[in-house]
């Protein structure tokens, strides 16, 4: 599969009041053409900031840095703000975490929908607003003629989803982004959204990344996983080594704590003790050191290197050196 986005040592720190937040820290991954990659871990691992740093949507307090963006063969790092809005809607689309922040209160649905067409496509009036109407149905909204003149508020969250879904894939990206696009969604509504998200991926063929940390959604949709933790990527893999073959204690303590449909319904799940990393000041050594039961000395003073097992899975542990103790997952 040929990658169309390969990303090279990315760095991405904010400069606050108290110091330097280290978000993301030399981090490298890449997404296939038509392929769909989810990334999963908690709150403040650095998953959505990843991907703004990528877009270049970040504020001016932030730093970012990488040897190297490749987007369809173009060099983003190097490329100036009015190029990257350019790329942003054209190429890559975005659908963000929360969409009644995102869409914009004083537009109806079709003032934000036909913008990107008119920018980017070029389109007139007549033309953007036709367009729009097809994206409507194509994102499955009932009765769009009257959806079009709605505002956000007059519409229910799944139909806000769908309209942010219908404006990030309006002018035919190669890629989309989806920040959490199933939070405060209810369990049909989530379903009925990530079978939209698969429709379009195998429709159109288009790349998509999962931004999530429901690794239910992440088995769904995702043919590809990246598990970050503490601003870096802990575990790589096919969505069936990270579900059958996890070889990371941060990757064996999420999915312990997934509620299972068999076995005793008074069993308890299995919490990963701790908090996360202060990224004001990140421990030198593995992030998840302080929080893991097989810590060895070496994991508080040493990253640990990136080890691969195959062509598909990848590993940074200490417990793959070949002297280190032979420690397997506790289901």
């Amino acid at each position: 599969m040929e990658n169309l986005l390969q990303v090279k040592n990315l760095n991405t720190s904010f400069r606050i009041g108290v110091g330097t937040v280290q978000a993301v820290r030399g981090i490298s991954f890449h997404v296939g053409q038509g392929e769909s990659v989810g990334i999963v871990g908690e709150s403040g691992s650095g998953k959505s900031v990843t991907m703004l740093s990528v877009m270049g949507l970040l504020p001016n307090y932030a730093d970012i840095s990488a040897d190297s963006i490749l987007f369809d063969g173009r060099e983003m790092t190097k490329l100036g703000p009015k190029e990257l809005r350019a790329m942003h809607g054209s190429e890559i689309g975005m659908i963000f975490q929360d969409p009644m922040t995102s869409l914009n209160p004083l537009f109806n649905v079709e003032s934000q929908l036909t913008e990107p067409l008119r920018i980017h496509q070029g389109m007139n009036k007549t033309q953007a607003r036709a367009r729009a109407l097809e994206l409507l149905r194509q994102v499955e909204i009932p009765n769009p003629e009257a959806r079009l003149k709605q505002y956000p508020h007059e519409l229910s969250g799944g139909m806000r989803q769908r309209v942010m879904i219908a404006i990030a894939i309006a002018c035919g990206p190669k890629m989309v982004i989806a920040d959490e696009p199933t939070t405060a969604l209810d369990v049909t509504i989530q379903a009925q959204i990530l079978d939209l998200l698969n429709h379009l991926k195998h429709s159109t063929k288009t790349s998509i990344i999962m931004i999530t940390h429901d690794l239910g959604v992440i088995a769904s949709m995702c043919s590809r996983i990246l598990v970050m933790y503490g601003g870096t990527i802990a575990e790589e893999g096919t969505a069936r080594e990270i579900f059958y073959e996890p070889r990371h204690p941060y990757t064996w303590g999420l999915l312990n704590s997934i509620p299972k449909l068999t076995g005793d319904p008074n069993e308890k799940l299995i919490p990963i003790n701790g908090t996360p990393p202060d990224m004001l000041m990140p421990p030198k050594g593995c992030p998840f050191a302080p929080r893991c039961r097989y810590c060895m000395p070496v994991c508080r003073e040493y990253m640990p290197p990136r080890t691969v097992l195959s062509d598909t899975h990848a590993v940074a542990c200490h417990l793959m050196h070949p002297k280190a103790p032979k420690i397997t997952r506790e289901v």
